[in-house]
């Protein structure tokens, strides 16, 4: 039993006083009134008392060795047969006779002595277990032995009507207790057994079905032990019956299988990424009973199910017959079939409530519209005019004005159809995306990592690569989109917003180049930064590319088709994060290696974007207008020989600034082949991304 389940004391004067407990019977009261055995040694027969045995004659010692004998199968002395306690780490109870007897009769009185001692030993059992600390098996346990002590106590009644009547002998008495032997002895050993562990709660009917199945050979046992095991088994059917049919934990002597643990609240799935209310708030205990153990995880999962109906203030109970009661465990297995019929009403009720009046496909809807990217509309409306704050470092950025922008790009565009748009939060991280990965140490990486602190960190970091977007989940959907499914969410979230800042840099370098383009303005420099501009925009759209339609987009519909066909919130959560688990995989954001190559590579594109409108207005000598003006290019023309010979020269340190960005760009992109070649082999999907990335630059 839990020993953290208080439960009530009992009265110290149902021990102290052995009166009240039937070893007032089993013991003498000498002068002193200090308790002591009967001994039979011929030096303390003394005047007045009783002379030895041998002194009568057989016939008359045959009565008295009777009259003795139904006064110890009660438990109580008689004048030539006492009762020995042997106390250590077990007592141990025994049967002494007078020396004096004759051989025959004492040979006759030890053959029924196992009976006596095995009848001490259940009444001081069905004592003892009668506390309440003893719990409701015990208890039940104790109650079926105490019946059958009544028609144990029947029994040897009749046999002293018949001594009575003179019509039993010490070879009839033997005949009638020969039948109540060996099931008295087989209780018995349960008994010292359950006895010596302090079994309580599913040790005890454990024991009760492992002595049952081992006496297969005598049929007669075996019923006895299987009808205790029956009884004993009642209260704790009682336990089962109401976490199957309602969900709730009725134990109050901590006998159940299944503990709860209270510390685990449900908002923790809002706010604690490594949580385990789930898998924690309700779990399997070590001593499960044998004819439970094959549907145990069954019933914890049933009994969640409606405790999560429950909490949700949805009343819901399982329908429950009267053939449908757990009332007894029996060969037929009928209770097994009422569990299962029990978890299949359960599962789909609950599945039902989350799809249903909870929609948890429309929140997944939503999430896949908002942090995946599926929708992005809201998101270039968003950037256009968040950029500002969100060129600050993380520490100077209000989260508030950046809500406040996003609650007005959301407003702006077609996101205002969707009910769950109020939902989406922005929050601003203090660290990369590289450093946040490497904290959250539950995610298989491909490869070794070294440690979080090894990490190199940039010098300034800014909104735009820290920001990131949030979810508000209420229960009972936090079970599957919880804190560390939204983590996983966020960090997907993270990596495509980069990638969408990076593409919206080069599209902004590529429309000066268009720009000088129509004005006749294609210097070499010009011409060079082109080329290389379009390159990097082929690099990082085929990146784009790979992450939404050849990962994001069909592992969402393989999920998707799965959460239809699921059958519980089990089989929901599992596919749920497999689908997150799949896509941190396939973007790259578990491969470490692959990560950090392709952040320098989005890095130089970065650096290259912000220099490329200083580099073309050098060489140009134009102004960093996207429209230069048409009559001073003409103006350009008319230069002496000396003003070309200082372009040219300045035009030679633009190119090579360009070209540096060039051999940069080329030379990670080279290197990034043979990872992706000697990768690919143990993760397949990575051949797609080298179709891709490493066709950039080849035409």
């Amino acid at each position: 039993m839990d020993s953290s389940v208080a439960s009530p004391s009992t009265p110290k004067w149902n021990v102290d006083r052995p009166f009240l407990t039937g070893r007032f019977h089993q013991e003498k009261k000498s002068a002193s009134g200090v308790s002591e055995s009967k001994g039979f040694s011929m030096d303390i027969f003394g005047p007045g008392v009783d002379k030895p045995i041998g002194c009568y004659h057989a016939a008359i010692q045959e009565l008295i060795v009777i009259d003795d004998l139904l006064s110890a199968m009660v438990g109580i002395e008689g004048r030539y047969i006492s009762i020995r306690r042997v106390h250590g780490k077990e007592e141990i109870i025994t049967f002494q006779v007078d020396a004096s007897m004759d051989l025959a009769l004492q040979e006759s009185a030890k053959r029924i002595f196992p009976l006596c001692e095995s009848y001490l030993l259940i009444t001081q059992f069905v004592e003892s277990r009668s506390q309440f600390k003893s719990g409701l098996v015990n208890h039940a346990f104790a109650s079926a032995l105490r019946t059958l002590l009544l028609d144990y106590q029947a029994m040897v009644a009749q046999l002293e009507h018949q001594f009575r009547l003179r019509k039993l002998s010490v070879q009839g008495l033997w005949f009638y207790c020969q039948p109540m032997i060996g099931s008295m002895q087989a209780l018995s050993i349960v008994i010292k057994k359950a006895s010596s562990n302090n079994f309580i709660g599913s040790a005890i009917l454990n024991l009760l079905q492992s002595q049952a199945k081992a006496m297969a050979g005598d049929h007669v046992v075996r019923s006895l032990l299987e009808k205790m095991s029956q009884c004993a088994s009642q209260a704790y059917l009682g336990i089962l019956e109401r976490w199957v049919y309602e969900g709730v934990i009725d134990d109050p002597y901590g006998e159940f299988f299944i503990a709860e643990n209270k510390s685990f609240q449900k908002e923790s799935l809002t706010r604690d990424y490594d949580t385990k209310y789930w898998q924690k708030r309700y779990s399997l205990k070590h001593d499960i009973p044998s004819f439970l153990a094959n549907a145990a995880e069954t019933i914890l999962t049933t009994g969640k199910y409606l405790n999560v109906m429950r909490e949700c203030g949805h009343s819901i109970q399982v329908p429950v017959s009267e053939n449908s009661k757990l009332t007894t465990v029996g060969s037929n297995h009928r209770y097994l079939e009422c569990i299962k019929a029990a978890y299949d009403f359960a599962s789909g009720e609950l599945l039902n409530l989350i799809k249903e009046k909870y929609d948890l496909m429309g929140k997944l809807r939503s999430i896949k519209h908002y942090l995946l990217l599926d929708q992005g509309d809201f998101l270039v409306h968003f950037m256009d005019i968040s950029r500002e704050e969100l060129m600050k470092k993380p520490d100077e950025i209000s989260v508030e004005k950046l809500q406040s922008l996003l609650d007005l790009a959301l407003r702006s565009t077609a996101a205002v159809a969707d009910p769950c748009h109020e939902d989406l939060t922005c929050c601003v991280e203090r660290t990369t995306l590289m450093k946040r990965l490497s904290t959250l140490k539950d995610l298989q990486t491909s490869q070794i990592v070294s440690s979080s602190s090894d990490i190199e960190e940039p010098v300034s970091i800014t909104g735009l690569e820290t920001f990131s977007l949030s979810f508000k989940v209420q229960w009972p959907l936090s079970l599957v989109i919880s804190r560390k499914a939204l983590t996983k969410y966020q960090l997907i979230f993270r990596f495509l917003f980069h990638c969408k800042n990076v593409n919206r840099q080069l599209c902004a370098a590529w429309q000066l180049h268009q720009g000088l383009r129509r004005v006749d303005m294609q210097g070499i420099a010009i011409s060079v930064s082109s080329l290389l501009c379009r390159d990097m925009l082929k690099f990082i759209n085929s990146l784009l590319h790979y992450l939404t339609f050849e990962v994001l987009e069909p592992n969402w519909h393989v999920m998707h088709s799965r959460l239809q066909t699921a059958k519980s919130i089990d089989e929901v959560i599992q596919h749920h994060d497999f689908f997150l688990e799949k896509c941190l995989r396939e973007c790259l954001l578990l491969s470490p290696v692959l990560l950090k190559k392709l952040e320098k590579m989005k890095s130089i594109c970065l650096q290259y974007a912000a220099a490329a409108q200083w580099l073309i207005s050098y060489s140009s000598d134009t102004t960093n207008s996207d429209s230069p003006n048409l009559e001073k290019y003409k103006q350009l023309k008319l230069r002496t020989p000396s003003q070309k010979l200082k372009v040219t020269s300045e035009n030679a340190q633009v190119i090579e600034s360009i070209l540096k960005f060039e051999r940069e760009f080329a030379g990670e992109l080279e290197s990034l082949g043979p990872i992706l070649s000697s990768s690919s082999r143990a993760e397949p999907y990575l051949t797609h991304l080298a179709q891709w990335l490493l066709g950039v630059g080849r035409d």
